[in-house]
Protein backbone atom coordinates (compact mmCIF):
# COMPACT_ATOMS: atom_id res chain seq x y z
CA UNK A 1 0.00 0.00 0.00
CA UNK A 2 2.78 2.43 0.85
CA UNK A 3 4.31 2.09 -2.57
CA UNK A 4 0.91 2.41 -4.05
CA UNK A 5 0.35 5.83 -2.39
CA UNK A 6 3.94 7.11 -2.43
CA UNK A 7 4.79 6.56 -6.31
CA UNK A 8 0.83 8.01 -7.42
CA UNK A 9 2.35 10.83 -5.46
CA UNK A 10 5.85 10.64 -8.06
CA UNK A 11 4.64 9.73 -10.83
CA UNK A 12 1.59 13.28 -10.25
CA UNK A 13 4.83 15.19 -10.24
CA UNK A 14 6.23 13.42 -13.24
CA UNK A 15 3.20 13.65 -14.95
CA UNK A 16 2.93 17.18 -14.41
CA UNK A 17 7.03 17.48 -15.38
CA UNK A 18 6.13 15.48 -18.79
CA UNK A 19 3.00 17.72 -19.54
CA UNK A 20 4.90 21.14 -18.92
CA UNK A 21 8.10 19.67 -21.12
CA UNK A 22 5.23 18.79 -24.00
CA UNK A 23 3.62 22.18 -23.58
CA UNK A 24 6.81 24.24 -23.38
CA UNK A 25 9.90 22.58 -22.64
CA UNK A 26 12.30 20.81 -24.06
CA UNK A 27 9.99 17.73 -26.10
CA UNK A 28 7.17 20.95 -26.86
CA UNK A 29 8.76 20.78 -30.58
CA UNK A 30 10.03 18.07 -32.57
CA UNK A 31 13.65 19.44 -32.81
CA UNK A 32 13.98 19.62 -29.08
CA UNK A 33 12.47 16.42 -28.71
CA UNK A 34 14.01 14.51 -31.27
CA UNK A 35 17.59 13.78 -29.87
CA UNK A 36 16.00 12.75 -26.14
CA UNK A 37 13.20 10.62 -27.39
CA UNK A 38 15.47 8.06 -29.29
CA UNK A 39 18.28 8.07 -26.87
CA UNK A 40 15.48 7.01 -24.05
CA UNK A 41 14.11 4.79 -26.73
CA UNK A 42 17.70 2.77 -27.17
CA UNK A 43 18.60 3.20 -22.80
CA UNK A 44 14.72 1.28 -22.72
CA UNK A 45 14.91 -1.39 -25.29
CA UNK A 46 19.01 -2.39 -24.89
CA UNK A 47 19.04 -2.91 -20.99
CA UNK A 48 15.85 -5.09 -22.04
CA UNK A 49 17.85 -7.41 -24.41
CA UNK A 50 20.63 -7.86 -22.14
CA UNK A 51 18.82 -8.99 -19.22
CA UNK A 52 17.13 -11.09 -21.16
CA UNK A 53 20.63 -12.53 -22.25
CA UNK A 54 21.80 -12.65 -19.02
CA UNK A 55 19.35 -13.99 -16.90
CA UNK A 56 18.21 -17.68 -16.89
CA UNK A 57 15.35 -18.78 -19.06
CA UNK A 58 13.17 -18.97 -16.19
CA UNK A 59 9.64 -17.82 -16.02
CA UNK A 60 9.83 -16.02 -12.95
CA UNK A 61 13.26 -14.51 -13.05
CA UNK A 62 12.56 -13.23 -16.54
CA UNK A 63 9.51 -11.23 -14.99
CA UNK A 64 11.88 -8.39 -14.04
CA UNK A 65 12.51 -7.77 -17.95
CA UNK A 66 11.84 -3.84 -17.44
CA UNK A 67 13.86 -3.08 -14.44
CA UNK A 68 17.13 -1.49 -15.81
CA UNK A 69 14.60 0.40 -17.97
CA UNK A 70 14.36 3.44 -15.72
CA UNK A 71 16.39 6.13 -15.49
CA UNK A 72 16.22 8.28 -12.26
CA UNK A 73 15.96 11.91 -12.62
CA UNK A 74 16.38 13.07 -9.52
CA UNK A 75 19.87 11.29 -8.73
CA UNK A 76 21.27 11.46 -12.29
CA UNK A 77 20.68 15.37 -12.50
CA UNK A 78 22.30 15.42 -8.97
CA UNK A 79 25.29 13.78 -10.60
CA UNK A 80 25.43 16.80 -13.43
CA UNK A 81 24.92 19.28 -10.70
CA UNK A 82 28.08 18.36 -8.68
CA UNK A 83 30.21 19.54 -11.64
CA UNK A 84 28.32 23.08 -12.01
CA UNK A 85 29.03 25.38 -14.61
CA UNK A 86 31.72 22.78 -16.07
CA UNK A 87 28.31 21.05 -17.82
CA UNK A 88 27.31 22.80 -21.08
CA UNK A 89 23.60 24.02 -20.69
CA UNK A 90 22.94 21.67 -24.01
CA UNK A 91 23.40 18.34 -21.76
CA UNK A 92 21.92 19.17 -18.82
CA UNK A 93 18.78 19.71 -21.31
CA UNK A 94 19.67 16.45 -23.02
CA UNK A 95 19.86 14.17 -19.48
CA UNK A 96 16.40 16.09 -18.46
CA UNK A 97 14.50 15.74 -21.39
CA UNK A 98 16.14 11.69 -21.78
CA UNK A 99 14.72 11.11 -17.83
CA UNK A 100 11.73 12.56 -18.42
CA UNK A 101 10.96 10.54 -21.85
CA UNK A 102 12.53 7.29 -20.22
CA UNK A 103 9.84 8.07 -17.32
CA UNK A 104 6.99 8.09 -19.49
CA UNK A 105 8.42 5.10 -21.07
CA UNK A 106 8.15 3.03 -17.68
CA UNK A 107 4.57 4.64 -17.12
CA UNK A 108 3.52 2.89 -20.16
CA UNK A 109 4.78 -0.63 -19.95
CA UNK A 110 3.63 -0.38 -15.59
CA UNK A 111 0.14 0.63 -17.20
CA UNK A 112 0.53 -2.77 -19.96
CA UNK A 113 2.26 -5.31 -18.05
CA UNK A 114 1.92 -4.99 -14.32
CA UNK A 115 -1.90 -4.35 -14.22
CA UNK A 116 -4.32 -8.00 -13.39
CA UNK A 117 -7.24 -9.22 -12.53
CA UNK A 118 -9.43 -6.42 -14.24
CA UNK A 119 -12.59 -5.46 -11.85
CA UNK A 120 -14.78 -3.75 -14.44
CA UNK A 121 -17.09 -2.43 -11.73
CA UNK A 122 -14.20 -0.41 -10.45
CA UNK A 123 -12.88 0.20 -13.74
CA UNK A 124 -15.42 2.07 -14.59
CA UNK A 125 -16.12 4.11 -11.34
CA UNK A 126 -12.37 4.95 -12.34
CA UNK A 127 -13.58 6.15 -15.64
CA UNK A 128 -16.12 8.25 -14.41
CA UNK A 129 -13.62 10.35 -12.45
CA UNK A 130 -11.50 10.74 -15.23
CA UNK A 131 -14.51 12.01 -17.24
CA UNK A 132 -15.01 14.69 -14.65
CA UNK A 133 -11.44 15.65 -14.65
CA UNK A 134 -11.59 16.54 -18.53
CA UNK A 135 -14.87 17.95 -17.94
CA UNK A 136 -12.77 20.10 -15.35
CA UNK A 137 -10.08 20.74 -17.38
CA UNK A 138 -12.61 21.86 -20.09
CA UNK A 139 -14.98 24.18 -18.13
CA UNK A 140 -11.56 26.01 -17.04
CA UNK A 141 -11.64 25.01 -13.69
CA UNK A 142 -8.65 26.14 -11.77
CA UNK A 143 -9.09 24.96 -8.00
CA UNK A 144 -5.88 22.67 -7.72
CA UNK A 145 -8.04 21.00 -4.71
CA UNK A 146 -10.59 20.03 -6.99
CA UNK A 147 -7.93 17.59 -9.16
CA UNK A 148 -6.28 16.39 -6.17
CA UNK A 149 -9.29 15.23 -4.42
CA UNK A 150 -10.72 13.24 -7.75
CA UNK A 151 -7.32 12.11 -8.04
CA UNK A 152 -7.78 10.80 -4.50
CA UNK A 153 -10.99 8.98 -5.93
CA UNK A 154 -9.28 7.83 -9.02
CA UNK A 155 -6.26 6.12 -6.95
CA UNK A 156 -8.50 4.27 -4.48
CA UNK A 157 -10.81 3.01 -7.95
CA UNK A 158 -7.52 2.57 -9.75
CA UNK A 159 -5.98 0.41 -6.73
CA UNK A 160 -9.35 -1.62 -7.16
CA UNK A 161 -9.85 -1.96 -10.31
CA UNK A 162 -5.92 -4.09 -11.25
CA UNK A 163 -5.25 -1.28 -13.33
CA UNK A 164 -1.67 -0.03 -11.18
CA UNK A 165 -3.00 2.68 -8.72
CA UNK A 166 0.25 5.12 -10.03
CA UNK A 167 -1.16 5.46 -13.20
CA UNK A 168 -3.87 7.56 -11.66
CA UNK A 169 -0.71 10.16 -10.37
CA UNK A 170 -0.29 10.67 -14.59
CA UNK A 171 -3.94 10.95 -15.28
CA UNK A 172 -4.26 13.54 -12.85
CA UNK A 173 -1.40 15.27 -14.15
CA UNK A 174 -2.45 15.42 -17.67
CA UNK A 175 -5.78 16.82 -16.51
CA UNK A 176 -4.61 19.81 -14.46
CA UNK A 177 -4.94 23.13 -16.40
CA UNK A 178 -1.58 24.56 -17.89
CA UNK A 179 -3.04 27.98 -19.48
CA UNK A 180 -4.14 30.74 -17.33
CA UNK A 181 -7.64 31.97 -17.15
CA UNK A 182 -7.64 35.28 -19.01
CA UNK A 183 -3.94 35.15 -20.32
CA UNK A 184 -0.78 37.23 -18.70
CA UNK A 185 -0.90 40.31 -19.62
CA UNK A 186 -4.16 40.79 -18.16
CA UNK A 187 -2.93 39.92 -15.12
CA UNK A 188 0.45 41.94 -15.55
CA UNK A 189 -1.23 45.13 -16.33
CA UNK A 190 -3.67 44.69 -12.76
CA UNK A 191 -0.74 44.52 -10.88
CA UNK A 192 1.06 47.83 -12.54
CA UNK A 193 -2.38 49.40 -11.93
CA UNK A 194 -2.00 48.54 -8.16
CA UNK A 195 1.26 49.25 -7.76
CA UNK A 196 0.88 53.15 -9.49
CA UNK A 197 -1.64 53.58 -6.41
CA UNK A 198 1.33 53.97 -3.93
CA UNK A 199 3.35 56.90 -3.33
CA UNK A 200 7.13 57.15 -5.00
CA UNK A 201 9.56 57.18 -2.10
CA UNK A 202 13.26 57.87 -2.43
CA UNK A 203 15.04 55.08 -2.69
CA UNK A 204 18.48 57.38 -1.01
CA UNK A 205 16.78 58.12 2.07
CA UNK A 206 17.42 55.74 4.64
CA UNK A 207 14.90 54.87 7.05
CA UNK A 208 12.60 56.38 4.53
CA UNK A 209 9.11 54.27 5.43
CA UNK A 210 5.50 54.71 5.46
CA UNK A 211 3.06 53.42 7.51
CA UNK A 212 0.38 52.08 5.34
CA UNK A 213 -3.37 52.47 4.85
CA UNK A 214 -6.06 49.86 5.12
CA UNK A 215 -6.70 50.86 1.50
CA UNK A 216 -3.13 49.87 0.98
CA UNK A 217 -3.17 46.66 2.71
CA UNK A 218 -6.41 45.83 0.25
CA UNK A 219 -4.46 46.82 -2.42
CA UNK A 220 -0.74 44.71 -1.75
CA UNK A 221 -3.06 41.43 -1.42
CA UNK A 222 -4.68 42.37 -5.16
CA UNK A 223 -1.10 42.47 -6.35
CA UNK A 224 -0.26 39.36 -4.39
CA UNK A 225 -3.13 37.58 -5.87
CA UNK A 226 -2.91 38.80 -9.29
CA UNK A 227 0.57 37.34 -9.12
CA UNK A 228 -0.68 34.49 -7.70
CA UNK A 229 -3.13 33.92 -10.61
CA UNK A 230 -0.16 34.69 -13.35
CA UNK A 231 1.23 30.74 -12.78
CA UNK A 232 -0.32 28.41 -13.87
CA UNK A 233 -1.95 25.54 -12.23
CA UNK A 234 0.11 23.02 -13.39
CA UNK A 235 3.40 24.60 -12.49
CA UNK A 236 2.09 25.68 -9.45
CA UNK A 237 1.15 22.72 -8.25
CA UNK A 238 4.56 20.97 -9.83
CA UNK A 239 6.33 23.44 -7.31
CA UNK A 240 4.61 22.69 -4.59
CA UNK A 241 5.15 18.95 -4.95
CA UNK A 242 8.99 19.59 -5.93
CA UNK A 243 10.12 19.40 -2.10
CA UNK A 244 7.64 17.43 -1.09
CA UNK A 245 8.65 14.89 -3.59
CA UNK A 246 12.42 15.27 -3.24
CA UNK A 247 12.80 15.24 0.87
CA UNK A 248 10.01 13.01 2.08
CA UNK A 249 7.76 10.64 -0.75
CA UNK A 250 11.99 9.23 -2.13
CA UNK A 251 13.45 8.73 0.81
CA UNK A 252 10.03 7.06 2.37
CA UNK A 253 10.17 5.16 0.01
CA UNK A 254 13.77 4.10 0.11
CA UNK A 255 13.98 3.57 3.30
CA UNK A 256 10.52 1.01 2.77
CA UNK A 257 11.59 -0.73 -0.47
CA UNK A 258 16.02 -0.27 -0.39
CA UNK A 259 16.40 -3.34 2.45
CA UNK A 260 18.42 -5.93 1.18
CA UNK A 261 18.42 -9.23 2.97
CA UNK A 262 22.10 -10.85 2.65
CA UNK A 263 21.72 -13.71 4.85
CA UNK A 264 21.05 -15.98 2.55
CA UNK A 265 23.71 -14.46 -0.16
CA UNK A 266 27.06 -14.27 -1.27
CA UNK A 267 29.91 -11.87 -3.18
CA UNK A 268 28.96 -14.50 -6.51
CA UNK A 269 25.13 -13.71 -6.06
CA UNK A 270 26.15 -10.19 -7.54
CA UNK A 271 27.93 -12.19 -10.75
CA UNK A 272 24.72 -14.71 -11.27
CA UNK A 273 21.06 -14.44 -11.91
CA UNK A 274 18.27 -11.34 -11.56
CA UNK A 275 21.52 -10.03 -9.51
CA UNK A 276 23.94 -9.70 -12.76
CA UNK A 277 21.16 -8.95 -15.16
CA UNK A 278 19.98 -5.86 -13.62
CA UNK A 279 23.34 -4.67 -13.41
CA UNK A 280 24.67 -5.13 -16.08
CA UNK A 281 21.37 -3.83 -17.90
CA UNK A 282 21.87 -0.50 -15.62
CA UNK A 283 25.85 -0.28 -16.75
CA UNK A 284 25.94 -1.67 -19.99
CA UNK A 285 22.55 -1.84 -21.62
CA UNK A 286 21.83 1.92 -20.29
CA UNK A 287 25.08 3.24 -22.15
CA UNK A 288 25.48 1.18 -24.79
CA UNK A 289 21.16 1.91 -25.77
CA UNK A 290 21.42 5.78 -25.32
CA UNK A 291 24.70 6.07 -26.89
CA UNK A 292 24.33 3.82 -29.61
CA UNK A 293 20.83 5.59 -30.87
CA UNK A 294 21.71 9.10 -30.16
CA UNK A 295 24.89 8.50 -32.40
CA UNK A 296 23.08 6.55 -35.61
CA UNK A 297 20.60 9.07 -35.17
CA UNK A 298 23.06 12.05 -35.63
CA UNK A 299 25.27 10.50 -38.49
CA UNK A 300 22.09 10.53 -40.06
CA UNK A 301 21.75 13.96 -39.77
CA UNK A 302 18.23 13.74 -38.17
CA UNK A 303 19.17 15.58 -34.89
CA UNK A 304 22.79 17.10 -33.62
CA UNK A 305 24.89 16.72 -31.12
CA UNK A 306 23.83 18.92 -27.52
CA UNK A 307 25.34 22.45 -27.95
CA UNK A 308 28.43 22.98 -26.35
CA UNK A 309 29.02 19.28 -25.90
CA UNK A 310 31.74 17.32 -27.45
CA UNK A 311 31.65 13.47 -28.31
CA UNK A 312 33.60 12.58 -25.33
CA UNK A 313 30.98 14.59 -22.63
CA UNK A 314 28.25 13.37 -24.35
CA UNK A 315 29.29 9.72 -23.78
CA UNK A 316 29.56 10.75 -20.31
CA UNK A 317 26.06 12.05 -19.69
CA UNK A 318 24.92 8.57 -21.27
CA UNK A 319 27.12 6.60 -18.94
CA UNK A 320 25.02 8.56 -15.91
CA UNK A 321 21.86 7.62 -17.39
CA UNK A 322 22.59 4.04 -15.80
CA UNK A 323 21.94 5.27 -12.30
CA UNK A 324 18.35 4.17 -11.87
CA UNK A 325 17.31 3.96 -8.50
CA UNK A 326 13.70 4.57 -8.01
CA UNK A 327 11.87 3.52 -10.72
CA UNK A 328 13.90 0.69 -10.77
CA UNK A 329 13.21 -0.48 -7.46
CA UNK A 330 9.73 0.09 -8.11
CA UNK A 331 9.31 -2.04 -11.09
CA UNK A 332 11.36 -4.76 -8.85
CA UNK A 333 8.72 -5.13 -6.50
CA UNK A 334 6.73 -4.87 -9.53
CA UNK A 335 8.14 -7.81 -10.74
CA UNK A 336 8.78 -10.09 -7.60
CA UNK A 337 6.12 -9.20 -4.85
CA UNK A 338 4.01 -11.65 -4.48
CA UNK A 339 5.57 -14.90 -5.31
CA UNK A 340 6.24 -15.92 -1.98
CA UNK A 341 9.39 -17.00 -1.13
CA UNK A 342 11.50 -17.36 -4.34
CA UNK A 343 9.95 -13.90 -4.65
CA UNK A 344 11.63 -12.37 -1.69
CA UNK A 345 14.88 -13.80 -2.95
CA UNK A 346 14.51 -12.38 -6.23
CA UNK A 347 13.15 -9.31 -5.49
CA UNK A 348 16.77 -8.58 -2.89
CA UNK A 349 18.41 -9.77 -5.87
CA UNK A 350 16.66 -7.04 -8.34
CA UNK A 351 17.77 -4.84 -5.21
CA UNK A 352 21.37 -5.72 -4.97
CA UNK A 353 21.43 -4.97 -8.72
CA UNK A 354 20.10 -2.04 -8.87
CA UNK A 355 22.20 -0.33 -6.02
CA UNK A 356 25.35 -1.54 -7.30
CA UNK A 357 24.33 -0.83 -11.08
CA UNK A 358 23.30 2.88 -9.80
CA UNK A 359 25.95 2.88 -8.33
CA UNK A 360 29.20 1.68 -10.78
CA UNK A 361 27.17 3.84 -13.49
CA UNK A 362 27.19 7.15 -11.35
CA UNK A 363 31.20 6.37 -9.85
CA UNK A 364 32.46 6.00 -13.93
CA UNK A 365 30.05 8.93 -15.06
CA UNK A 366 31.72 11.24 -12.74
CA UNK A 367 35.23 10.30 -13.47
CA UNK A 368 34.48 10.15 -17.24
CA UNK A 369 32.89 13.83 -16.64
CA UNK A 370 35.97 15.19 -14.62
CA UNK A 371 38.02 13.82 -17.53
CA UNK A 372 35.95 14.96 -20.55
CA UNK A 373 34.31 18.23 -19.22
CA UNK A 374 35.85 21.68 -19.78
CA UNK A 375 37.86 22.84 -16.65
CA UNK A 376 36.61 25.91 -14.82
CA UNK A 377 38.12 29.34 -14.87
Amino acid sequence: MINDFLMAIFFLSVGLEIKREIKVGELSTKDKALLPIIGACGGMLVPVVIFYLVCPDEAAMQRGLAIPMATDIAFSLGVLAVFKSRVPIGLKVFLAALAVADDLGGIIVIALFYSSNINYLFLGLSALCVMLLIIGNVLNMRSKGFYLTLGLVLWYMMLNSGIHATIAGVIVAFCVPATLKKGTGYYLERIRQHINQFPVIDIDKQHNTIVLTNDQIHTLKSIESAADKMISPLQDLEDNLHSFINYLVIPLFAFANAGIDLSHMSVGTLFSGVSLAVMLGLVVGKFLGVFSFSWLAIRLKWVSLPVGASWQSFASVCMVCGIGFTVSMFIADLSYAGLGESGALLLDQAKLGVLCGSVISAVIGCILLHKTLPQSK
